[in-house]
Order: C-alpha cells, then sequence, then structure tokens
C-alpha cells in the first residue's frame, strides 16, 4: 500500500503510512479494523487525488523517543505482551503479535513527517496509521490505543524549543493527550468532543495547571451536534486562543467518528464539515507547520469520504461528496467555552496564551 507518486498543483500533500498497520489485529468484530487504512486508501482514491500525494513509509520509532512521552515500562511491557502472541490490555484495548511492530512505526510517522516538512518536501503531512494514540498516557493504553502518536510528535517539537498547538476533532476526548502536556506551557491543547462520553474526560473547566495553565481547551458538545456549532466553536474560541498563543505548528487529530453515520457514537457531522474545519485548523500554520494523524471513525464509508474531502481541501481541490450541516444544539456549549478561555484569556488570567 505504500510507494510514492508525483504531486500537482496546490499545496502539497505527503500521506506517511506502512503496510505492518494492516497487520495489528484486535480481533475480527473490533471497530478499529484493518479495513479502516483500506477505506481512507479507497477515498483518496476516489476524490482523483492519487497523483496529488507522496506516500512514504513510516519508519520504526526508537525506545529513546517514545520515552520522552511515555514510561520505558510501558514500551516493554507492550513488547512482551506481543511477542507472546497478544491479548487484552483492557477490554476495549486488544494486541496481536504484530500490535508492537505497528505501534512503532504509526509513532515513527510523525517524527518522519516533521523531518520532511522541515526539508521542504510538502506543505502539509499526514500519518495515515493504526492503531491510533490519543487516548494513550503516559502510564497507561486505553481505548484502542498503544503510543500517542500525536503526543510523541508534539513532544519532539517542544523539546526542540518549537510552540505547539494541538486540535482535537475526534468526537472522544484525547484524555491521553491533555494528560501529558497538562502542565506544558509550550503544548496548547484543543478538543471538540460529544460529552458526556468515553472516556468521561474533557470537561470545560479542565484547564490546564501550574506552568500550563490555560493551554488546555475543552468544548464539550452534546449528540447530534452539527458542522454549524464547530463552526461557531472554532470562530469564537479557537481562533482567539490559539492566535494568542501563537504556534510554530498545528497537529490535528483528525479523528472521523463525528460523522452522523459512525456507529459509536452520536454526533452529526458530515465530510463536508470536517473538511471545512481541518482546512481552517491546519490555516492557523504556515504551510510545512502542519501536520495531522488519524484518529477514529469506524463506518467504513464515511471514513472514506472524510478522508477524500479532507485531502481534497489540502491540495485546494474541489472533492465533497457531502455537504455541511447547520442548525442543531449546543451553541451554549460553546458560549461557555469562550467565557473561560477567551474572556479570561484576554484579561490576562492565562499567562501562556
Amino acid at each position: 500500500m505504500t510507494g510514492d507518486t508525483a504531486t500537482t498543483g496546490g499545496n502539497r500533500l505527503i500521506v506517511s503510512t506502512h503496510d505492518l498497520c494492516w497487520l495489528h489485529d484486535p480481533g475480527d468484530y473490533h471497530p478499529e479494523s484493518p479495513a479502516r487504512l483500506t477505506a481512507v486508501r479507497k477515498g483518496l482514491i476516489d476524490s482523483g487525488l492519487e497523483e496529488a500525494i507522496t506516500w512514504v513509509e513510516a519508519p520504526e520509532v526508537t525506545r529513546e523517543a517514545i520515552s520522552r512521552t511515555h514510561t520505558p515500562e510501558l514500551f516493554d511491557q507492550l513488547d512482551a505482551l506481543c511477542a507472546s502472541g497478544g491479548g487484552a490490555i483492557d477490554p476495549d484495548t486488544i494486541v496481536s503479535g504484530d500490535s508492537f511492530s505497528a505501534a512503532k512505526r504509526a509513532a515513527g510517522a510523525g517524527l518522519d513527517l516533521i523531518e520532511r516538512l522541515n526539508n521542504g518536501e510538502a506543505d502539509v503531512g499526514w500519518s495515515v496509521v493504526r492503531p491510533p494514540g490519543h487516548h494513550a498516557t503516559s502510564e497507561r493504553q486505553m481505548g484502542f490505543c498503544l503510543f500517542n502518536n500525536i503526543a510523541v510528535a508534539a513532544r519532539s517539537l517542544a523539546a526542540a524549543g518549537q510552540r505547539v498547538a494541538i486540535v482535537d476533532v475526534d468526537a472522544h476526548h484525547g484524555n491521553g493527550t491533555q494528560d501529558i502536556f497538562y502542565d506544558d506551557p509550550n503544548v496548547l491543547f484543543v478538543s471538540f468532543h460529544q460529552f458526556p462520553w468515553y472516556p468521561f474526560t474533557g470537561r470545560p473547566d479542565e484547564v490546564g495547571t501550574g506552568k500550563g495553565l490555560g493551554t488546555t481547551v475543552n468544548i464539550p458538545l452534546p449528540s447530534e451536534t452539527t458542522g454549524h456549532t464547530y463552526r461557531q466553536g472554532f470562530e469564537t474560541v479557537v481562533v482567539p486562543v490559539v492566535e494568542r498563543f501563537k504556534p510554530d505548528w498545528v497537529l490535528v487529530s483528525a479523528g472521523f467518528d463525528g460523522h452522523r453515520a459512525d456507529p459509536i457514537t452520536e454526533l452529526g457531522l458530515t465530510s463536508g464539515d470536517y473538511a471545512d474545519l481541518i482546512e481552517d485548523v491546519c490555516n492557523l500554520a504556515p504551510p510545512g507547520r502542519r501536520l495531522m494523524f488519524l484518529e477514529g471513525g469506524y463506518n467504513l464509508d464515511a471514513l472514506a469520504d472524510c478522508a477524500g474531502a479532507v485531502a481534497a481541501k489540502m491540495v485546494d481541490h474541489e472533492y465533497r461528496p457531502e455537504a455541511p450541516t447547520s442548525g442543531g444544539p449546543g451553541s451554549q456549549h460553546i458560549e461557555v467555552a469562550r467565557k473561560i478561555h477567551v474572556e479570561r484569556g484576554a484579561n490576562g488570567d492565562y499567562p501562556n496564551q
């Protein structure tokens, strides 16, 4: 599934994956299946982007790089479990013999894309890998996630003196990413998510601590929330907060399980909503400093549509399987987040914004 193709026109998009990511097998009926990567690939082909994308092979992450984000014990325990044939870490998070190899490629993809973007190879990078990552904390694997792929990349950038904004649009709160950077003044974490819903974190009053006070921004939303409310949240909360933070890089946890057809969530988004939202988020950073990470999305047709629509936006190509949505609930939740972060930030209550 890997191999290079030439880019054409517009922004340049580079996509990283690896054949080993298809071999991580949590079981026949598990929603986080290898077919998800095939669906993304199908979406990119259906959108007519095959010649507009450069595909690259994700390298293995090193134990040292993982240990900047996770405990060494977490790395070693996963290695041992997979070497023994695999098993259940928790009822949702199940690994096979190939899962450790897949997870190392999934975590290595972002680091390689950073290097490629720094070398001017593309304007936008997308880590299309599995297992996903945003639920994995520094000490715990959970919620289908083994290593926190986006956090590994963000930690590397922050260690190099870069300021990083992470915007998570997965339907589930990225509790692991929040946990890892909760006291870090150099990494801003913003999350749109259904609430209350797994993992039952991400309340609006979770705002960071210590030197990281104000650098965690949660926008919890009710079921059936549409793209209109997401756009309202982006304009009234995300834009002013990110502009005050002044990031060097913007990283996106691109989970597509907020799609209205997804089997394990209850939000009301379409592929058109995702395309517009992720484009707007990426535009908060200059070309060459934009990086996306595949997280959730469990209806395969919806995942393919979202992948194609988002990638098309990234390369200025017209492909829109579905229109954006409007109406629906959630405006009052946006106002709560705005008062907490925009008004208090403007008053100087959050010195790291």
